[in-house]
């Protein structure tokens, strides 16, 4: 990415459409659905009103976000006009987020009486087998469908006045874009990779992934893992496309191996930053969603014993629950490690490591959610204290005749002394804080439960690393934290995520334009991006750690010195760190790298159709 990227000129804009393509166009069930939605903005303001998304019409979202549009008068619309005189249900509005960029949404149901001809098709033109009780699937290759239909009628309403760019995003939209390229449609095709479907199962399983990848046949490793018919779309698209891209240099060596083709430009992820921006106040934010967190610690952990919150530091990971993928492992055996430090130190500062992640569980743990409320009984009763001796204290005060501060306990009434006495004794425990959150429903065999039991880190009073596993996402309704996830990373000190496996990683990016600083890893693609682009990240609060070529063992020790020097800043230094990082969000804001996607764009429209 040394190069610089071609850029696009206002008279091709004029000239071309750009259609982009998702499953998680209106749909979040993943990270795509971040890349798309955080990019939306930046996109339409340069391509204005010849852009348009597409993606499955899924009703259950429509409601909240989707807003029709009546008037069929553009390019567009009127092809969506075609398509409901052929018999298939689309509906075409705006995606109510910033931007407000027109999309369309197809309904899979309608297509789905041709489901075995599609099916048929996708084997004697291109030799792909699929199952047909793999209801995820069916909707894959409905949606293909569709779009390759939508993509046909679009090139003709065309016609010569307008080039038409198909931009699309991972394999579960791109099923039709290789007969679109083998039946000659006039439509310039880009498809981007954001991790290999491959590459994802083998890291999971595979704890030397990356050395092994030269040596792999993408066909024995589909058939391992019982997903030719996904792995096999995935790999026509590639070959399929005019253009192919993807998300980082880590990923392209898996698309080499994997996919049998070099991609033609990386595309690295940006943000919106417009959506963290607070400007001065983000330091006081900070202070503000802490004191969210420190009420939270009280209740988690106050019951059993108590810690000075002021040289308390607050640690998260976040994500989905790969435990190697996500680097769960290497981050724990860095805790234990600090740990044990800490304590051989005699050290007095508390490290409070949060894990928020997604599992099966029951509910939340009712001892949990009754020390919650037994520390706000004991707050009411405290503030009804401070008010009767405030009103009494002035009115004894006014009738003194020396200047002595009174007994202030004699203006307690007896009620409110036993409250505060029962109160007091109802929530304190001998009992160890709990490590998680939640009743899970394989408790026994959950990877970080066994690591954090066999370790011996399981919140005892002499440890200075504490652990808080909470196997739910954080919003608003949650009655533990009571507030939304960007809050919660904002009161946070330090995010962790040395990933092993991470085609690119937004969670150390909402960090970074969040003002906190982050650890990443060398196999991340945001990491791979940051050593290349950004030489001064350490200044910046971008912490990499080396995973590539190095043991687990060395890892660690890499990943639990880098959380103790942060530990060892004062809080002058860690303000300062804050708005440096803060500062550096810019570097990956989408007005700047949106850049490498108008390199691919030109090249795509330089190409000849026949």
């Amino acid at each position: 990415m040394s190069e610089s990227p071609k850029r696009l000129l206002k008279g091709q804009i004029k000239r071309t459409l750009l259609v982009e393509t998702a499953w998680e166009v209106l749909n979040q069930v993943g990270g795509i659905y971040t890349v798309i939605r955080s990019k939306v903005p930046t996109v339409v303001k340069k391509w204005g009103p010849n852009y348009c998304l597409l993606g499955p019409y899924m009703p259950h979202n429509v409601a909240s976000e989707f807003e029709p549009i009546e008037k069929l008068d553009d390019a567009f619309g009127r092809t969506v006009k075609r398509m409901r005189e052929m018999g298939y249900g689309v509906h075409y509005g705006e995606w109510l987020i910033s931007g407000r960029p027109k999309v369309i949404l197809f309904e899979l149901g309608t297509v789905m009486p041709r489901i075995g001809e599609i099916k048929y098709e996708l084997w004697e033109h291109h030799g792909i087998s699929s199952p047909s009780d793999d209801f995820l699937l069916n909707d894959v290759l409905a949606f293909g469908e569709m779009v390759r239909i939508y993509l046909t009628q679009l090139s003709l309403e065309a016609g010569d006045s307008k080039k038409v760019i198909a931009h699309f995003h991972e394999w579960m939209s791109a099923s039709g874009l290789p007969e679109l390229r083998r039946t000659g449609v006039n439509v310039r095709t880009i498809f981007t990779t954001h991790a290999t479907l491959l590459g994802r199962y083998l890291a999971m399983n595979d704890p030397l992934f990356y050395d092994h990848l030269p040596f792999l046949d993408w066909q024995q490793e589909a058939e391992h893992f019982n997903i030719q018919t996904n792995a096999g779309l995935e790999r026509a698209a590639a070959h399929g496309a005019h253009v192919f891209t993807t998300v980082s240099d880590v990923t392209a060596a898996e698309c080499r191996q994997l996919l049998g083709r070099n991609p033609d430009y990386i595309l690295p992820n940006g943000i919106n930053n417009q959506r963290f921006e607070v400007l001065h106040e983000f330091q006081n934010m900070h202070l503000e969603c802490k004191k969210r967190i420190h009420s939270f610690t009280m209740s988690h952990f106050f019951s059993s014993y108590t810690f000075d919150l002021d040289k308390t530091l607050y640690f998260f990971t976040s994500g989905r629950y790969e435990y190697l993928n996500k680097g769960y492992d290497l981050t724990l055996e860095a805790l234990a490690r600090l740990n044990h430090r800490l304590q051989t130190e005699k050290s007095d500062v508390t490290v409070v490591m949060f894990f928020i992640t997604k599992r099966p569980f029951h509910g939340i743990n009712p001892n949990i959610l009754h020390s919650r409320a037994l520390l706000e009984e004991f707050r009411s009763t405290i503030d009804a204290i401070k008010n009767q001796i405030g009103n009494r204290l002035l009115f004894e005060s006014m009738n003194r005749n020396d200047n002595r501060l009174p007994e202030l306990k004699e203006f307690v009434d007896d009620y409110w002394k036993l409250r505060y006495r029962r109160t007091l004794q109802s929530w304190k425990s001998g009992a160890l804080p709990p490590i998680v959150t939640h009743n899970l429903h394989d408790d026994s065999t959950d990877e970080i439960l066994n690591f954090l039991r066999s370790s011996n880190l399981v919140n005892h009073e002499n440890d200075r690393v504490k652990v808080v596993y909470h196997p739910d996402f954080i919003n608003y309704t949650n009655p533990l934290f009571s507030m939304d996830y960007g809050q919660f990373v904002r009161g946070c000190h330090l995010g962790v995520f040395p990933s092993y496996y991470e085609p690119w990683g937004y969670t150390p990016l909402e960090c970074i334009a969040s003002g906190v600083p982050t650890v990443t890893s060398d196999l991340a693609g945001f990491g791979d991006y940051v050593s290349d682009q950004v030489p001064d990240h350490d200044k910046r609060g971008i912490y990499i750690v080396k995973r590539n070529k190095k043991s687990f063992d060395e890892a660690a020790g890499q990943m639990a010195n880098r959380m103790y020097n942060y530990i060892r800043l004062n809080r002058r230094q860690r303000i300062d760190l804050r708005n440096r990082t803060e500062a550096s969000a810019v570097l990956f804001d989408w007005d700047n790298l949106v850049k490498y996607y108008e390199a691919a764009y030109t090249k795509a429209i330089d190409i000849k159709i026949p």
